[in-house]
């Protein structure tokens, strides 16, 4: 990266500080683990300010990060998870049958939790959405398919 396009970046966002991260417009769901792992994030990035030293561009992420995670975890929301669901609902898993006949299984989560590889998917996610309320044996279109909910746990 060229030298002049970092001095103008520099200048355009205040020398040491980033533009700030984007926080979503939605309510701020999150499951217990989802508030543990905001709390272990704002102590990953406070041990990673103190390493920083003078980095101005390290400290200057991490700060912008900071205020991320600073934010979140005061709209943070803790939703316990219900413990016999007979529906779909923040926090709960949900099998479902596609109509190309594979299985899949999601817990749905907050947003900054949503992993879909991992099994978790965010609560305003169209798949979550179309999802909610719904029951066991339902049959949901999603996209140009429809779905089966198979199981909710």
């Amino acid at each position: 990266m060229s030298r002049a396009f970092v001095k103008e970046l520099d200048e355009a966002v205040g020398g040491d500080e980033l533009p700030d991260r984007v926080n979503s417009p939605h309510p701020n769901l999150v499951t217990p683990e989802g508030l543990a792992m905001i709390e272990a994030e704002l102590a990953r990035l406070h041990a990673a300010s103190l390493k920083a030293g003078d980095d101005r561009t390290a400290r200057a992420a991490i700060a912008r990060d900071e205020r991320y995670w600073v934010a979140r975890r005061a709209s943070a929301q803790v939703i316990e998870t219900p413990p016999n669901p007979d529906s779909v609902r923040f926090g709960v898993t949900v099998t479902i049958a596609r109509d190309d006949g594979r299985e899949q299984r999601f817990r749905i989560v907050g947003e900054d939790e949503a992993d879909p590889e991992r099994g978790t998917l965010s609560h305003v996610s169209p798949l979550a959405r179309a999802l909610m309320d719904k029951q066991a044996g339902d049959v949901v279109r999603v996209g140009d398919g429809d779905i089966v909910i198979v199981a909710i746990a």
